[in-house]
């Protein structure tokens, strides 16, 4: 990530919107937590590494308030799911908390030997001014274990701004601090990037490139290890799944260790398809481009058969998706393979490039909704004529109140949408949510408005 200039921009020279005549990303300004904080965006890149502890120096609130709210699945450890916390109080505000951090560190490593302890600065630990640095460099001198400082105070910007520290966080202390065995390591290994295993998706887009021979080396980071970030430079490829926010990240590893890196997106059968022909490109292996091509014959073939009595329900319903960031325009590709016309789309969490992403795919058919709240959302429902909402979970009391069908897509959901697979599930719940005979029955009159009567006459 480049340094914060005067300009008030965050220059970024991989990011299409930063030229000389805009250098980059606005820069945060204090206290713009709208859609989450950075404290908050920094636990979600972080915390699906599941072995090892996440320790949150300050208040009880700021761990408890985001805590767990995305469903990172792990496939074994289950220690990032303890809510650390040095849990600090007026006194300790007064009189300076790292004491507490220290005990706190010691407590967490005697009792439970993590291979790693994240630990995250919050607003009251970097206004009292905290030597984060300092305490864990002391600790991890004592123990022998990496204690990597993650200074990420809320106020410091958005959510998205978090991920960006916390890539910054991995790549001065975890990236490139440990060696592989040689001979464990194959001419098809690759990192993702960007992916935190939401209700398993990673696990899916595993699996679906396992079939084509190609291994994942280091998960940056859902269902992640440790060890294995600390191997993340001797990959032959990044790709970074769906996630803007850590292409500085990449960026840094192509200019520091050589790993060239691709953006890809496995929301859609042809998102799915067209990353996976851009990886094998870019691994330049005459095998593994037969291989893919050849998967992708087979499971696109499958898929437009099992995806057949779903689309005579879906195709030319009209949906509003309102979702954050690079999920706005990668789930459009899914919603119109479907049939499904897409007449609104959150913005509020997207990039520039994102937006513009958006506005290649649905032109200026779809309205653009900038900011959240109740009223917009329902306003571009009935002035579309939606038939359908597929939002975060926060927004489905709404279509639930005003009778709209609805589809949870956010990190809080329990199904996985991703790749071939996931287009599948996405299809089935969609068709699901909009023919459920609740409908039906909910825009019929009251039976003292002159409609039938049900259950028991009386």
């Amino acid at each position: 990530m480049g340094t914060i200039g005067k300009s008030g921009w965050i220059p970024e020279p991989d990011c299409e919107h930063s030229t000389p005549a805009k250098k980059g990303c606005p820069k945060p300004k204090p206290g713009d937590s709208a859609g989450g904080c950075s404290f908050d965006g920094a636990q979600i890149t972080l915390l699906p590494i599941a072995d090892a502890a996440h320790l949150i120096h300050g208040p009880a609130g700021c761990a408890g308030n985001s805590w767990e709210a995305r469903g990172s699945l792990s496939s074994g450890p289950t220690l990032y799911r303890y809510g650390f916390n040095t849990d600090l109080t007026e006194q300790d505000i007064i009189m300076g908390g790292e004491k507490k951090l220290r005990q706190a560190i010691d407590m967490i490593v005697e009792r439970f030997s993590p291979p790693a302890v994240f630990v995250y600065s919050t607003c009251v630990t970097a206004l009292t001014g905290e030597d984060l640095d300092a305490v864990c460099s002391a600790a991890s001198d004592q123990w022998g274990v990496p204690v990597v400082p993650v200074h990420s105070p809320g106020f410091a910007g958005n959510k998205n701004y978090g991920n960006r520290l916390a890539g910054n966080a991995l790549f001065k202390h975890v990236i490139g601090t440990a060696e592989p065995d040689e001979s464990t390591l194959t001419p098809l290994d690759i990192n993702l990037i960007g992916e935190y295993n939401i209700a398993g998706e990673q696990w899916d887009i595993e699996a679906l490139l396992g079939k084509a021979g190609i291994r994942v080396l280091s998960r940056i980071t859902g269902d992640g290890r440790f060890q294995d970030i600390r191997y993340a430079h001797r990959a032959k490829l990044d790709v970074v799944v769906c996630s803007r926010a850590l292409i500085s990240l990449a960026r840094n590893m192509k200019e520091t260790y050589g790993v060239p890196y691709v953006e890809a997106s496995f929301y859609g059968a042809r998102e799915t398809s067209f990353s996976l022909q851009q990886i094998a490109y870019e691994l330049q292996n005459k095998e593994l481009d037969d291989r893919i091509g050849r998967l992708i014959r087979q499971e696109e073939d499958e898929l437009a058969r099992e995806l057949a009595p779903y689309k005579k329900v879906l195709r030319g319903k009209r949906v509003v998706l309102y979702t954050g960031g690079v999920k706005s325009w990668s789930v459009i590709s899914a919603l119109q393979e479907l049939g499904m016309k897409v007449v609104g789309v959150g913005t509020n969490k997207s990039s520039d490039e994102d937006i513009s992403r958006i506005k290649e795919r649905v032109g200026n058919e779809a309205e653009l909704i900038p900011e959240g709240g109740a009223a917009r959302i329902l306003k571009v429902v009935r002035d579309r004529k939606a038939d359908i909402i597929v939002a975060g979970g926060r927004n489905m009391y709404v279509s639930l109140k005003e009778q709209i069908p609805f589809l949870d897509i956010n990190q809080e959901r329990h199904v996985a949408y991703t790749g071939y697979v996931g287009l599948r599930r996405l299809a089935k719940d969609l068709t699901a949510a909009l023919e459920n005979p609740v409908w039906k029955l909910v825009n019929r009159p009251a039976p003292w408005q002159g409609g039938e009567t049900y259950g028991m006459e009386m």
